[in-house]
């Protein structure tokens, strides 16, 4: 039974809620959260064409949804450059099931019909439902975007408001990979395979995906953008999106000769070249053979070529698989799929890939045990499918794709997040092929049964995004992200020294403390702040722009055994040996010797001071406490390590040695009303 959708509506509301209401007012839908304005459109400039919202009852007598089924004649593109979505719609006709998914049945211009209609597409893992109103961008009564062939059909230009609403506006949809629109369609799992480096068998291994129902396509490479939709003179167009749409072999002259069937979304513009519509090649083959193959055949971009031409010809295929069976075996499996979510953010978890060494190990690290080799293999299958999240919404931002890829190590039994040396004296066992600016990359391998760390990452260090992992394998596989610990080790302050038995240090500090207190022998923070100011200013060792009077309150919350709310010396004394530990740990970690440390060298610094934190705490405060350069001043520094004590200390009140446990609920309210 497929997966229940979401509903995406703003106010909550369900497709078929909406439309009750609109019937019972007697109104047409119009969606408030993608309204019919120019900022749907586009979002980087105004709008080149004065275009004209239009309900399909304003452009034709008889509107329909669908007419005579749909199929990819459908498919004709407009004046936005979304080719690879159009090419994925076209592979969805040739799958109904799915079709029947994507585009639901239950609408239409019947009596049911109130200008609302739904459509679903998968996202990061969920089937999400998405509501559109039908006023579609038209100019003189024409669509000028995604359109039918039949002027009365509008299911196509309702799926593409559908999908570009999904993604922020249409402008959003300029430019992408086909793969990206097919996996939204489906869940699927992506391949992609390059025409000249291609296994031999390459069309065995197609047409088995079409067999199967895997949605393809493919591309010619360009080599600048001068060259992006030039139309060559056997007819075929670079840096354009087309639908591989059958696969065929045919007797001709006493040999078997291959062919495969493209589809160009434009509608037009076709191979020239052998075996295209009237090709002398089709006058040779067998007549019942050729009517069979030609039988939907028109002007309508969908021609067929030879096998060879198209690998001369075309660069790159993608096949959206809707399992990850290997379409290199017989073998059907059944898969055991784990997923994970994450995040990149700058200053704690984006670490860039292995040539950035010192903050590799700060990026995500997941655990993976494979326990059981696969039926009939000593090995395990694995596809590892690592997608960044909601980067075409985002362009609006200036933000776009980023340059992604994975890395898979033999894991350590019984370690947590690994550190920087374990990176440094261990090499990959497995990885992506390569790093590249792509929604989503994905790997198969095949693995000796272990414990394997999966460290998924950006090319650069700190650039920021969101991901998934999906992890599928052929035997229930163990999985959990690493670096969940939350705990601390903090020992009981040590009793302070008597006066008698004080050092040279602490008279010294006893002289500074006594002058400012006064006579009442205790500091206020802010008497606090000036001696801490005064001790830690003649440190040339570390930056220091003076503590502030928060942090100070913070140090006397900690340390203010009495409840007095002021410090006495011998308080302040045990709070001093406890700063010389923390100005030792903050100078080792200073490893440029700047007076700063790295943020990504947080972790460490606070695991050494007693306390480990999960990498969404770690984030948190590299949000918090890192400056332009990722880096933290010793104020910076203190503030959190003086904080984070305290909300140690106050859990352990809070728990009261029942659990042990560090509910993370509480550390969360804990760092907040903290201002961390």
């Amino acid at each position: 039974m497929p997966a229940k959708s979401i509903s995406t509506q703003g106010d909550g509301k369900t497709f078929e809620q909406l439309r009750q209401e609109c019937l019972q007012k007697k109104r047409l839908f119009e969606d408030p959260d993608f309204p019919a304005c120019d900022s749907s459109l586009y979002y980087s400039q105004s709008v080149p064409i004065n275009f004209e919202w239009k309900r399909p009852g304003e452009l034709c007598e008889n509107p329909e949804f669908i007419v005579g089924g749909a199929d990819r004649t459908d498919i004709c593109q407009g004046a936005l450059g979304d080719c690879w979505l159009l090419a994925a719609i076209a592979s969805l006709t040739l799958h109904k099931e799915t079709l029947a998914r994507v585009v639901p049945n239950d609408q239409g211009f019947d009596r049911s019909y109130a200008g609302i209609f739904h459509f679903q597409f998968w996202q990061h893992n969920r089937w999400l439902d998405v509501v559109v109103d039908d006023r579609l961008p038209a100019v003189r009564n024409r669509l000028v975007l995604l359109h039918s062939a039949s002027n009365n059909e509008f299911w196509s230009a309702l799926l593409e408001k559908a999908y570009a609403k999904l993604n922020g506006s249409y402008e959003s949809l300029k430019g992408g990979s086909t793969l990206e629109a097919m996996e939204d369609f489906t869940g699927g799992v992506g391949e992609t395979y390059e025409t000249k480096s291609a296994p031999t068998d390459l069309f065995n291994i197609m047409k088995k995906a079409y067999d199967r129902g895997s949605m393809m396509g493919c591309s010619i490479d360009i080599t600048s953008s001068a060259e992006s939709e030039a139309q060559t003179a056997s007819g075929l167009v670079k840096g354009h999106a087309y639908s591989i749409t059958g696969l065929e072999e045919v007797n001709y002259r006493g040999k078997k000769v291959k062919l495969i069937r493209i589809r160009n979304p434009w509608g037009q513009v076709e191979w020239n070249g052998a075996w295209s519509d009237e090709s002398r090649e089709w006058n040779v083959i067998d007549s019942s053979e050729k009517k069979r193959i030609l039988q939907n055949s028109m002007d309508d971009g969908e021609f067929w070529m030879e096998f060879e031409d198209f690998k001369a010809n075309y660069d790159k295929i993608e096949i959206c698989n809707l399992t990850p069976d290997s379409l290199t075996d017989e073998t059907k499996r059944k898969w055991e799929v784990n997923m994970f979510e994450g995040n990149w953010i700058r200053g704690s978890t984006a670490g860039g890939c292995r040539n950035f060494i010192d903050t590799f190990w700060t990026n995500p690290q997941f655990k993976l045990t494979l326990l059981h080799a696969d039926d009939n293999n000593d090995k395990c299958s694995v596809v590892i499918a690592l997608m960044q999240k909601n980067r075409r919404a985002l362009r609006k931002e200036g933000l776009d794709l980023q340059t992604i890829g994975f890395a898979l190590y033999e894991a350590p039994a019984d370690e947590d997040h690994l550190g920087k040396d374990f990176f440094r004296y261990n090499g990959s066992k497995a990885r992506s092929k390569t790093y590249i600016n792509v929604r989503e990359i994905s790997e198969r391998f095949t693995l000796p049964p272990g414990n394997y760390l999966l460290v998924p990452t950006t090319f650069q260090p700190h650039d920021e995004a969101d991901f998934i992992i999906r992890i599928f394998s052929e035997k229930a596989a163990g999985t959990m992200e690493m670096g969940n610990t939350v705990d601390a080790d903090l020992p009981d302050p040590p009793m302070p020294s008597l006066p008698e038995e004080e050092t040279d240090e602490e008279k010294g500090l006893r002289r500074m403390f006594e002058k400012i207190a006064g006579s009442d022998q205790a500091i206020s923070a802010r008497e606090l702040q000036q001696v801490l100011n005064g001790v830690l200013s003649r440190r040339r060792e570390i930056k220091f722009d003076g503590l502030s009077l928060n942090t100070c309150h913070s140090i006397i919350n900690l340390m203010d055994v009495d409840n007095s709310g002021q410090l006495e010396f011998q308080e302040f004394k045990v709070f001093w040996e406890k700063m010389k530990k923390w100005i030792m740990l903050f100078i080792s970690y200073d490893t440029d010797r700047s007076g700063k440390m790295s943020s990504y060298e947080l972790r460490i610094a606070l695991k050494a001071a007693g306390m480990h934190l999960n990498t969404k705490l770690l984030q948190l405060l590299g949000l918090r406490f890192a400056d332009e350069n990722y880096d933290i001043d010793f104020d910076d520094y203190l503030t959190c390590i003086v904080r984070l004590e305290n909300m140690f200390r106050v859990f352990q009140a809070l728990d009261k040695g029942q659990t042990g446990q560090v509910n993370m609920n509480i550390l969360q309210f804990l760092l907040l009303s903290m201002n961390v």
